[in-house]
């Protein structure tokens, strides 16, 4: 059976092999050197650093943040509207489970902070009562 040779790469660094063919028994029919040197390659190229990110201050007065991490299925109120504590205000997908978010205080939506598919951290903020 013949010797094959192969390029492999090991931690991101390339080497040249052979690989010998062996009987059914798992003998070898011929006996090779298993590695070479390393082959030279170029360094990659490192990606361009992301721009700096303002520093989050917390969450602003009449925020309402999100209790758990997910995905946003939807906001369950409008801009405008007046909401209850306890009333629902958004539905979100964990694990695929849907929970529901609840108002923790009374007052008019001011700002809806996020869309369906979003994904959410808990304590995120969601939307904004005023």
């Amino acid at each position: 059976m013949p010797i094959k040779k192969f390029r492999i790469s090991v931690d991101g660094k390339p080497y040249n092999v052979v690989v010998e063919a062996i009987d059914d028994q798992g003998a070898p029919i011929a006996v090779a050197p298993v590695m070479a040197a390393p082959v030279a390659v170029a360094a990659p190229v490192a990606a361009p650093a992301p721009a700096p990110v303002a520093a989050a201050a917390g969450p602003a007065a009449g925020d309402q943040l999100s209790p758990l991490n997910g995905v946003l299925v939807r906001v369950d109120v409008a801009m405008g509207q007046q909401v209850n504590d306890g009333d629902p205000i958004a539905t979100i997908e964990a694990m695929k489970m849907k929970t529901t978010a609840f108002a923790k205080g009374s007052g008019k939506v001011t700002r809806i902070l996020v869309k369906a598919g979003d994904p959410l951290e808990q304590g995120q903020p969601l939307l904004t009562l005023g």
